[in-house]
């Protein structure tokens, strides 16, 4: 199997999304990750996801899509024996994420001299929604919150909806892709330099990121981004949505090349003799005219049928589809999304996110379950030294769960 990162112990002391799931890409590559939690609570997702018996016992959906393969150790970080074991154990890491409030750290003393201090060669991850200087880095903030600032909404809707959010958590997720890459990174550099690095993965950070030709056109060029709705990045009135019979097809046809296959994959080719159309520039200056044209030629058949002929002619299109259509398509069984994982002592299977990328043709999927709520407490606390005893005092005095 692909496990570059065998060996490595993660600390993984965040909840909710961005920082889970970059600790969720650690364990899928082969790393040791230990979720700390508190005791009788958990992660904030525990108890949220669309299948109530789950949100019950506390395994969640919105829990288990990014906490497979980790050990969960439950942990009163407010007394003080829970902060020592905390730093016992990242004595022995290579690796501590964090996703609290810049400023919370610090007062739970653990900022990044301190555990430099216990762990020369660590690798210290502090994930947050506006990073760790800046006017704004004290703030709150969830994905939809760094959506709405972050300019996306204002580009995203059309003049007539106003701004439109994207429909999935894209912010936390990609954030946690951005911290996962930093981390690996990290480790490269602790192996040349012997040096502990101190990382800062910000959600507004990974957001502007995600629209970098936007800002290269806006901050060089003075160019202002407007509401595109479903309109392609070219504007080109070719690209795009067009309705159909029976729904709507999203179409990539830019240049002249492009065209030309356009018209002759839907069986037009008298476009190309219209003086109109017959070049890049003349398409541009007569878009509303043309793009009129297309939606006559579109509605006369279904976007599937519309799909199939223009994919044989070499044209970028698809229906576009919803999520139950998408994923019952053969591509995406071949593609392997998910991986179906059965749950702790549950006949329950649920469908996990495998790593984003196949090694040598093979996806890497999660082999071991989303622990329950300090279901490896004890197994952590004797690797690390303890004895049953000292377990049992430890339990008795409410310091672990």
């Amino acid at each position: 199997m692909f496990q570059p990162l065998s060996g490595i112990r993660v600390i993984d002391l965040t909840q909710v999304l961005a920082g889970p799931y970059a600790a969720y890409q650690l364990g899928l590559m082969g790393a040791d990750v230990v979720k700390v939690e508190i005791p009788g609570q958990g992660d904030w997702t525990r108890d949220k996801g669309h299948l109530p018996e789950l949100n019950k016992d506390r395994m969640g959906l919105a829990y288990l899509t990014q906490n497979a393969n980790k050990k969960s150790v439950a942990l009163d970080l407010k007394k003080e024996e829970g902060l020592n074991i905390l730093k016992r154990l990242l004595a022995d890491a290579d690796v501590f994420i964090e996703n609290f409030r810049p400023g919370t750290i610090e007062r739970l003393g653990l900022p990044f001299e301190v555990v430099r201090e216990i762990n020369p060669k660590i690798v210290y991850c502090s994930i947050s929604a506006f990073g760790q200087d800046g006017e704004m880095s004290r703030r709150p903030a969830y994905d939809h919150v760094v959506q709405g600032i972050c300019g996306i909404m204002k580009t995203t809707g059309t003049r007539e909806t106003g701004p439109l959010k994207v429909g999935a958590p894209y912010v936390d997720f990609a954030t946690g892709l951005n911290a996962a890459f930093a981390i690996v990174s990290a480790l490269h550099e602790i192996n040349r330099t012997g040096k502990a690095v101190h990382l800062d993965v910000a959600m507004l950070d990974t957001t502007m990121l995600l629209m970098a030709s936007l800002l290269t056109n806006h901050l060089s060029a003075g160019w202002m981004p407007v509401p595109s709705g479903n309109e392609a990045w070219s504007q080109s009135p070719s690209s795009g949505a067009f309705d159909t019979a029976d729904g709507m097809l999203m179409i990539a046809a830019n240049n002249d090349k492009q065209f030309r296959t356009l018209c002759t994959g839907i069986g037009r080719e008298d476009l190309l003799e219209d003086p109109r159309w017959n070049s890049t520039q003349q398409r541009e200056k007569n878009a509303k005219e043309l793009r009129s044209e297309l939606i006559g030629i579109f509605k006369a058949r279904p976007a599937l049928e519309w799909e199939t002929m223009l994919d044989e002619a070499g044209v970028p299109a698809a229906k576009v589809r919803s999520l139950d259509e998408i994923l019952a398509e053969d591509h995406a069984r071949a593609r392997q999304f998910t991986h179906g994982v059965s749950l702790i002592g549950r006949a329950q299977e649920v469908h996990l996110p495998t790593l984003g990328f196949k090694i040598d043709g093979e996806v890497v999927s999660p082999t071991v379950p989303p622990p329950e709520l300090g279901g490896d407490t004890d197994e952590v606390l004797m690797a690390a030294g303890y004895d049953a005893a000292e377990i049992a005092g430890l339990r008795e005095a409410g310091v672990i769960d």
